[in-house]
C-alpha cells in the first residue's frame, strides 16, 4: 500500500516490495492500493518505473486520496480502480528553489520543466489524452471524482463491493460501474 507522502524512503520499500514480490510469483497479479497526497518527483518516477519494468500486472486501486505523483501512479497501473469516495486530484510539479544564485536558480527552473514534460506525456500516454489537454489540466489544481476520472482515463472502473471467492473458484469477480476484474484476498497485494 502506498500511503502517506511519496518520498525517498518510501520508494525505496514500495520498489523493493514490487521486485521481491516479482521473484516469488513473477505470474501473478500484483494489487497496489494507494491513499496518497503525492510527493517527490523523482521518487515516485522510480514508483512508477518499477510498475512497468516487472512482469506482474500491477492493479491499482485508489482508497481515499490519489493525488499529484500518486494519481500517475494509479493511472500507470495495467488495471486502475477506485473505490466509490476516492479523489483523484492532478497539477504541474511543484518545487524549485527561491534563494540561492541565479545561475542555480535558472537550472531548477529548467528541471521543473522538464519534470512537467515527462509527467505530462506518461499521463497522455496511460489516459489517451492529448498532450493539450493534459497541459491544460495539469495546469492548476484539478480535483476528479470518480466518474469524471474514469470518463478522463485516470482508471478503468469503480470497485463497489468485493465478492467472496466461492470454494470452486480461485477467485470472484468484483462488482465494479464498468469492467470485472478478479480479485481474492490471498492475491498479493501493496
Amino acid at each position: 500500500m502506498i500511503s502517506g507522502p511519496i518520498d525517498d524512503v518510501s520508494a525505496s520499500i514500495i520498489t523493493t516490495q514490487l521486485l521481491f514480490l516479482e521473484s516469488e510469483a513473477p505470474q501473478k497479479p500484483l494489487y497496489m492500493y494507494i491513499n496518497s497526497p503525492g510527493g517527490n518527483v523523482v521518487a515516485g518516477l522510480a514508483i512508477y518505473d518499477t510498475m512497468q519494468y516487472i512482469h506482474p500486472a500491477v492493479h491499482t486501486i485508489a482508497t481515499g486520496q490519489a493525488g499529484s505523483m500518486a494519481a500517475l501512479l494509479l493511472c500507470g497501473g495495467d488495471v486502475r480502480m477506485a473505490l466509490p469516495h476516492a479523489e483523484m486530484l492532478l497539477h504541474q510539479p511543484l518545487g524549485g528553489t527561491t534563494q540561492g544564485m541565479a545561475s542555480n536558480i535558472a537550472i531548477q527552473s529548467q528541471e521543473l520543466i522538464r519534470q512537467r514534460s515527462v509527467l505530462n506525456e506518461l499521463y497522455a500516454k496511460h489516459t489517451g489524452q492529448s498532450i493539450e489537454t493534459i497541459e491544460k489540466v495539469m495546469d492548476r489544481n484539478t480535483y476528479m471524482d470518480c466518474p469524471t476520472a474514469m470518463e478522463f482515463g485516470l482508471i478503468d472502473s469503480i470497485l463497489e463491493k468485493r465478492e467472496l471467492p466461492s470454494s470452486s473458484a480461485a477467485a470472484a469477480p468484483a462488482t465494479s460501474s464498468s469492467t470485472s476484474t478478479s480479485q481474492n484476498d490471498n492475491d498479493n497485494k501493496e
